[in-house]
């Protein structure tokens, strides 16, 4: 039978839109279609955004430490809409760049939601075309949860394009999300509440990661309330009331919801075609990302593997690749790096010290917290951890966890490190950069032993 197209892609965000230009790059014949903007989540309304608004904040402290370096500063102020205009228009340049790669790249674009007719059509409004393979590539949406006024609540969706900036913020959740804006919008100057229902922020990510970074942000002055949630949100004349599950009430101006993502999944006709999902909504796929369905393949947050825009990356490109270039490869979700940009931010790759006791059992930690070397001249009381996990018996390193200032630009190249199986005995014989922070990572020496329990809980 002859097709409209080799492959019609659903969903450009960048898992998509990276599958749809490298199997055009091999010949086949593609469409991609979007009901938004072209770039995904990430690009749109996601980490880069919210990057561009972690510099932002981090100013007000910038300026209060140049006092400490001899520099004198006059008042200075912050306007919100300059901030928000100018994101705007960096988000519309690239945009406009997802566009033009796919346009260069041979890809027809269909501006619309997209559907499945059945395994072979695709449906956008009331146009229809027919294709041989499909690549599901929807992403994620926020998760609220379903509470007495949950409707006057926002999402980080929309903090990106508040009309102004309320004095007072409060903020549900616990992961990357929530300690990112609330570190955002507490560099810019509001009072921030954030509450999380269990007992300790960044669920999955090492404790000493979780422990340390709590207290600096605590330091920082963000109203950190943990084992604490929200049951109800009644609108008021001046914002909202909260009733929390302490039995006490809060008033805020604004509330917004960072409680997890869910795959995307919802009105495409998945279930009516008969491709498999799992119970929360995310797409069933093999280590190819195949569905049950041969022709359909599914890559990025819909099939809920890792949720990380250079996952979505790989896994897109994998899929090109064996598909349309006859280059067959799996995509490999071993020691990822990845960044939380809280203040101060997380950097992590490979295993925690949980996972490490769990699977490999005889390890060895390597840890060091210090003040970075910027404060040893400002008032600042925020300090940096550092920590190595090693299998005792190859000396292999592990996992390294990173809390601290540019956490992220470490920890990029010491995932490079373990996926070459590095040891630490080749960690120590490695010159280190001084003066710098990084340097620690290939200098801690010293094995740290763990406290008998009885002094641990002291």
């Amino acid at each position: 039978m002859a097709y409209d197209f080799d492959l019609f892609v659903i969903g450009a965000g960048s898992g998509g839109v990276r599958a749809s230009r490298i199997a055009a790059s091999h010949g086949a014949t593609v469409a991609i279609a979007e009901e938004y903007r072209y770039g995904g989540t990430c690009v749109i309304r996601g980490c880069v955004p919210k990057k561009l608004f972690v510099y932002a904040s981090h100013f007000s402290e910038d300026f209060e430490d140049a006092a400490s370096f001899g520099w004198k500063l006059g008042k200075v102020s912050f306007d919100w809409p300059t901030l928000v205009a100018n994101k705007d228009k960096e988000i519309d340049r690239l945009n406009g760049i997802y566009i033009n790669l796919l346009d260069t790249g041979g890809v027809r674009r269909y501006d619309g939601r997209a559907r499945l007719k059945d395994a072979h059509t695709v449906e956008i409004g009331d146009q229809a075309v027919t294709t041989e393979r499909i690549l599901l590539a929807t992403g994620g949406t926020p998760t609220f949860p379903d509470i007495p006024g949950i409707n006057h609540a926002i999402s980080s969706n929309e903090a990106f394009h508040l009309d102004y900036l309320p004095e007072h913020i409060t903020i549900v959740g616990g992961g990357y999300i929530a300690v990112e804006f609330a570190g955002i919008f507490n560099g810019l100057g509001r009072t921030v509440t954030q509450f999380y229902r269990s007992e300790q922020i960044l669920r999955g990510f090492d404790w000493d990661v979780r422990n340390h970074l709590a207290a600096e942000i605590r330091k920082k002055g963000i109203d950190l309330r943990t084992e604490t949630n929200v049951t109800a949100i009644e609108k008021t004349d001046d914002g909202y009331r909260l009733s929390l599950t302490t039995g006490e009430t809060m008033d805020t101006e604004l509330i917004m919801y960072a409680t997890g993502r869910h795959p995307n999944s919802t009105d495409l006709g998945l279930e009516e075609v008969g491709v498999e999902l799992t119970s929360h909504g995310a797409v069933k796929v093999d280590e190819w990302s195949q569905t049950n369905l041969p022709n359909i393949h599914a890559v990025g947050d819909l099939t809920d593997r890792i949720a990380l825009t250079p996952v979505a990356l790989m896994e897109g490109h994998a899929y090109a690749d064996t598909i349309f270039g006859n280059i067959p490869r799996k995509p490999n979700h071993a020691d990822v790096p990845s960044a939380v940009f809280s203040q101060p931010s997380v950097g992590n790759v490979g295993l925690t010290e949980e996972q490490a006791r769990e699977r490999i059992g005889n390890i060895d930690i390597y840890k060091s917290t210090f003040t970075p070397m910027k404060h040893t001249l400002t008032p600042s009381e925020e300090k940096t951890l550092m920590k190595l996990i090693v299998d005792a018996k190859t000396d292999r390193v592990v996992g390294c966890h990173v809390v601290g200032p540019d956490a992220a630009e470490m920890v990029q190249g010491i995932g490079i490190a373990l996926r070459c199986n590095a040891t630490k005995a080749q960690f120590d014989s490695t010159v280190g950069i001084h003066p710098s922070a990084a340097e620690e990572l290939v200098t801690m020496r010293t094995k740290w032993i763990q406290p008998p329990k009885s002094q641990a809980a002291e």
